[in-house]
């Protein structure tokens, strides 16, 4: 058994985060935006329980994105809006 670790599954959840970062920004460029993670699963090619993830993670590190919660009827919806 070698010691050494794969990289690319190392970085794997940084690719995933930085993925969905950029989609936002992206997205949110003419101003807020709201959304269910489900509606946007196939566009960033995540599920949408990685999607919630993630986002709670951006809430805190994205310095570029205000990320909140906004409802929580039948699924959460996000809101998106560039600083």
């Amino acid at each position: 058994m070698s010691a050494t670790q794969n990289p690319s599954v190392d970085s794997e959840p940084a690719n995933k985060e930085t993925r969905l970062q950029e989609y936002l920004r992206e997205k949110a460029t003419d101003g807020e935006m709201y959304f269910k993670s489900k509606f946007i699963a196939d566009d960033v090619g995540l599920s949408p329980k990685e999607i919630g993830a993630l986002m709670v993670k951006l809430k805190d590190s994205a310095t570029d994105l205000e990320i909140e919660k906004w409802s929580y009827t039948s699924a959460t919806t996000w809101r998106v809006e560039p600083i």
